[in-house]
């Protein structure tokens, strides 16, 4: 469909549902989101929420869709507005909505964040404890290892944003299943990864998409408690590496496709 026959919506940019993602961009919601990103971060974000508002608002303008002075009445009535959440190890992160709903993720670096960093997860991506689930189809049958209890471990801590391992959650378990194992000879009597990781995601107090981050430090917590120092070629560190990579390249595809309709 031509951009000339419709105006740029919000649901072309943004994941977003409802009366929001039919909504078309106007000027106005474009500045007030470099309002709050500018109050916020101190400039506009070069691909940011803001950025990619005001090319679409502009182009949407020239076409004759919108009026200079106008706003969607989603963003007028509820709001537009950009919020900074502190996590372990320093990290900032900047999360812009549009009437309640998630338009854009970055880090206090600039480097964009799959949406639904924190909590759910809603169509962000495969989330971590997607991910662990996911390793029970690759690699269930599996005795739980050292290895993998630390890989777990890394993994709910990075899904949580918490510090410590969740009482009774699968890091726990998986610990616990990592200690008889060692003591048990036989492996049909072995706890195996499907015992732990079966509705991982259901059992984590909280999720989020998987990115290159989180699958680089479960790898290294695998790898740190392996005698080989490797780590399984199908287990949870696979797992979470390639739930991060499809995450990377939506991202990647959703950007493109931005860029294709902004331009």
């Amino acid at each position: 469909m031509s951009q000339q026959q419709q105006a740029i919506r919000y649901g072309d940019l943004f994941e977003v549902q409802g009366e929001l993602a039919e909504k078309a961009v106007a000027p106005r919601d474009a500045a007030m989101m470099q309002t709050a990103e500018n109050t916020l971060t101190g400039h506009t974000q070069k691909g940011g929420a803001a950025a990619v508002m005001q090319s679409a608002a502009a182009k949407n303008e020239r076409a004759g869709f919108v009026c200079h002075g106008d706003a969607s009445d989603v963003a007028d009535d509820l709001g537009v507005s950009a919020t900074e959440t502190d996590f372990p190890a320093g990290r900032t992160v900047i999360t812009e909505s549009v009437g309640g709903q998630v338009v854009g993720k970055f880090d206090q670096g600039g480097s964009a964040v799959a949406a639904g960093t924190q909590g759910g997860g809603c169509g962000g991506g495969v989330t971590i404890g997607e991910a662990l689930e996911a390793a029970v189809l690759t690699a269930g049958k599996k005795p739980v290892e050292r290895s993998d209890a630390a890989a777990i471990q890394a993994a709910e801590v990075r899904a949580t944003s918490r510090t410590t391992i969740v009482p009774g959650g699968i890091a726990a378990a998986a610990q616990s299943a990592a200690t008889f194992n060692a003591r048990t000879t036989k492996d049909e009597e072995k706890t195996t990864l499907a015992d732990v990781l079966s509705n991982a995601k259901a059992k984590l107090p909280a999720d989020r998409p998987a990115t290159r981050k989180d699958a680089e430090g479960v790898a290294g917590a695998e790898m740190r408690n392996d005698p080989f120092l490797t780590t399984h070629p199908t287990g949870v560190a696979a797992s979470v590496a390639a739930a991060a990579r499809l995450n990377q390249q939506a991202l990647h595809n959703k950007n493109n496709n931005i860029d294709d309709i902004v331009q």
